[in-house]
């Protein structure tokens, strides 16, 4: 139990650096160097591989959710901490091959309902017609 405690804090670590990767033009390595600085934090190493990782195929997930959404929707209508979300999970379910799908979007929405209002099942129904056409 211990291990998937600090997995979901690595997750939510990774989410807040992404978070802010949406507001900062500085270089992802000065984005984790700036919050560890002034909010004393240490940042787990999943956490800074997730970020980096969402940081390097930003491109390649925004268009893997663009193709997803709903007609009428756009990158734009997706609040920032949603996109945050999304990208995440996706980079996991996408790149990170130790982490199924069914636990990147559960994560996920776990992540919504803390950090969203009541975006939950959006990022889950974006996330879950994802999973199902990569089967």
């Amino acid at each position: 139990m211990e291990n998937k405690v600090s997995r979901f804090k690595a997750r939510e670590q990774g989410f807040i650096l992404i978070f802010e990767m949406n507001f900062n033009t500085e270089h992802f390595t000065d984005v984790i160097e700036a919050a560890e600085e002034t909010r004393d934090i240490v940042f787990e190493d999943y956490a800074k591989e997730l970020a980096l990782g969402v940081y390097n195929t930003k491109d390649d997930l925004d268009a893997i959710i663009s193709a997803h959404l709903k007609k009428g929707w756009n990158l734009k209508r997706i609040s920032k901490a949603s996109l945050s979300i999304l990208r995440l999970a996706l980079y996991e379910m996408t790149y990170v091959d130790s982490v199924p799908s069914s636990v990147a979007i559960n994560e996920a929405v776990e992540l919504a309902k803390k950090y969203t209002i009541d975006e939950s099942k959006f990022i889950n129904g974006v996330l879950g017609a994802i999973s199902r056409e990569e089967k």
